[in-house]
Formats: C-alpha cells, structure tokens, sequence
C-alpha cells in the first residue's frame, strides 16, 4: 500500500518532468498524509494534452458518497478490481492523474517496533504513481476533488517491507495514463510493479509515524541497512 510520501523536488525540476502549465508556489512536503492536500496532475481535453497541477484531497470520495468520511478508508485503489469496484471504475475510465512524489514510505515490524523505510528512486529523481480521481458535491458549499493512489504486487526488491506498492508509472506512460480515449486493456497493462532497479529504500526516524512531523530531518538514514538508497 501507500499511506504517507514525500515531494520535495524544486518547482522547476517538477515543472521538467511532468509538463504542467502553472508556475505554483510549493513548499517541500515530507510527510503528506491521508486527508491533506497535495499536487496532483491532470490531462485538460481544450487545450488538448495540457496538463495542469492542482491541490487535491488524498483520500478519493466518490460522487455518490453521502458524505466525506469514505475518503479516509480510500487513500489506495487496488489494481485488480480498479475497472470493476463502484467506488474506483468511473474514475477509471474518466478520471485518472498522476501523483507526483520524490519517494514514499513503508514500515516492517522489527521486534517489538515498527521501523519506517523510505523507498525512492536510485538517481533521486522525481516519479508519479498513477492515481485516480473524484468530484464530490455537498448540497451546500463547494465541490471537494480528492484523489487515490493505485497500487499492485510489491516488486522482489520490496516484498521484505511490504506485499503492495504504490504503480510508479515511467516517464514514457505518463501521456498513455492520462489520454482520456484510453483502451481499458491498455491502462490496465501499466499497473505492474515497478522494476526492482529503480528503487532502494533506507530506514528512517520514527518520527514520520505523526502525520504532524514534517521536515527534512525525517528522511535522514538510521542504522545500517540500506538497499540500494
């Protein structure tokens, strides 16, 4: 699964990888967590092929909902029942994005405790998992867009921490991911685990388990074992 990561690559060097239109002000964010706001890219149809960075909920919130709290138990979308699941498929077909990170977190249980490892890729650049997402409307009040990140089978690299992983696309799908007209069968040939040779992961503090720590001291390596970081 995925429940926490991290984006704290410059405006620029983002705006370089994915292609969006809007010069934001974005602050590092090194622990973005369920329910909070963050980047997301979509694929506008007019102007054909922009794509646009907006601020979405974590958390997908179906249309249907009668209320917010769903989204909270909606953070990951499984790829095996991403076309058939009320809560995902029309977000499927008609809503996809990408979310963009610069690494994610995962935790194993050692002795008594649970250690957090934070998995990146090996050249430290940015990456985008392929994400969903959704409109929901109150009777009163504003829209809320919100978004869930897909996940599938953990590489060999990362079975030790976890049996999932969040789907980080390449680069090269990114514009397949996001193409509205997109066959099923194409999308769906994407949401494979990543190969083990883009990643590593090192552990980090323990802080990172508070949704309310964030800063760079949490993705600073603790102990010994690293794989590849």
């Amino acid at each position: 699964m995925c429940g926490r990561y991290l984006l704290k690559s410059p405006v620029d060097a983002l705006r370089r990888a994915f292609g969006f239109v809007e010069q934001p002000n974005l602050m590092p964010r090194y622990n973005i967590a369920p329910t909070q706001d963050a980047p997301v890219l979509r694929q506008r149809r007019e102007p054909k092929g922009e794509r646009t960075l907006q601020m979405l909920r974590w958390g997908l919130v179906p249309s249907w909902a009668k209320d917010t709290k769903m989204g909270a138990k909606l953070i990951n979308a499984r790829s095996e029942s991403i076309s058939e699941k009320p809560s995902f498929r029309s977000a499927f077909r008609r809503r996809r994005c990408l979310v963009p990170a610069d690494g994610f977190y995962e935790w194993r249980v050692e002795g008594t405790r649970k250690q957090p490892y934070l998995i990146a890729r090996r050249d430290r650049e940015p990456f985008a998992f392929a994400g969903l997402w959704e409109r929901w409307t109150p009777k009163e009040g504003e829209a809320i867009d919100s978004f869930t990140i897909v996940t599938t089978d953990a590489n060999a690299l990362l079975r030790p921490l976890h049996l999932r992983m969040p789907v980080i696309l390449a680069p090269e799908d990114y514009g397949r991911w996001l193409e509205p007209d997109a066959a099923e069968a194409d999308l769906l040939a994407l949401l494979k685990p990543a190969p083990e040779e883009w990643l590593g992961y090192a552990p980090v503090s323990p802080r990172v388990n508070a949704a309310s720590a964030d800063d760079a001291g949490l993705i600073e390596t603790v102990g010994a074992e690293t794989v590849a970081a």
